[in-house]
Formats: C-alpha cells, structure tokens, sequence
C-alpha cells in the first residue's frame, strides 16, 4: 500500500506554531522527512524587507509584507544580534538554526544557494536559544509600541 514519504510546510523561525504544535510530532511517529518551503519567510528573514517601502514594488513584497509587524521585528533583531555576533548575515543564520532542527530534512530555498553560516555547537545552542526566547517572547502580548510603517534599519 503507497505510504507518505515525506510533508513540504511552510516552517522558519515566523511560521513555526502550526508545525511544531500540531505536525511535528506526527511527523516523528510516522517517520516522515519534513521539506520546508519558505525557509526564509519570502526574503524577510534575510533583513532585507523592514519597512513598506522595502516591499513596495517588489517581486516578493506581497508575500513578505504580512511579517512587517511586532513579531517580525523582534525576530529580525534577534537574529541581527546572533548575526553580528558570527560576523554573518540574517539568512546565513536563519537558514543553519533552521537545518539543525531534527525533524526537518531540507529547506526549500528559492534562486540561489545562500552562504551559510555554519555555527559550530558553541554558537548552536546560543542560536536556539535566543530564537526561542524570541519566539516565546512573541506569544506575550506586545508592549505598547507603535509598528511604524518606515522603520529603520539597525
């Protein structure tokens, strides 16, 4: 009888509950590879998109523009502060926490390869860690901060 082999989600460090409440464990019982599409939130991971007008016009703007708020932003300084840390780019972290996950056999990734940031197990757990802090950060109700639509870049 055919079986799954595997399930393509969308899962980064944005988009992580649906995978990680619900299909991860699913995924661990029954043995299936997990292909993540979307491994950098449409470019927004990669800090390039961090106002309006850096998605205005652009090919992925419409995609990338629905992470331009409170959760995004606390993500993308996470990732700024372990990225300068490593001497690296956003992308270049996301993309390695996200390969170091158990369950995930690939990221999906548009165009071209990026240059990864290989963090070694030093630098891996401190990643991990303060993506998590980040993410569960997210969950809480945000302090009142306005989400200004031309935000600056750090």
């Amino acid at each position: 009888m055919p079986q799954y082999e595997c399930l393509q989600t969308e899962y980064n460090l944005y988009e992580r509950a649906e995978y990680e409440e619900t299909l991860e464990q699913a995924c661990i019982e029954n043995g299936l590879g997990v292909l993540s599409y979307f491994s950098l939130a449409s470019g927004f991971l990669t800090g390039k998109y961090r106002s309006a007008a850096d998605v205005a016009n652009k090919a992925r703007g419409d995609f990338a523009k629905k992470y331009l708020n409170e959760q995004g932003f606390r993500i993308l300084d996470a990732l700024d502060q372990v990225a300068r840390r490593l001497h690296a780019k956003p992308a270049q972290v996301a993309l390695p926490w996200l390969m170091a996950r158990l369950t995930v056999t690939a990221p999906i990734q548009r165009n071209k390869p990026a240059a990864v940031k290989r963090a070694d197990q030093r630098d891996q757990a401190p990643i991990g860690r303060s993506i998590s802090e980040v993410f569960e950060s997210s969950k809480r109700p945000a302090k009142s901060r306005s989400v200004s639509s031309e935000r600056e870049s750090p």
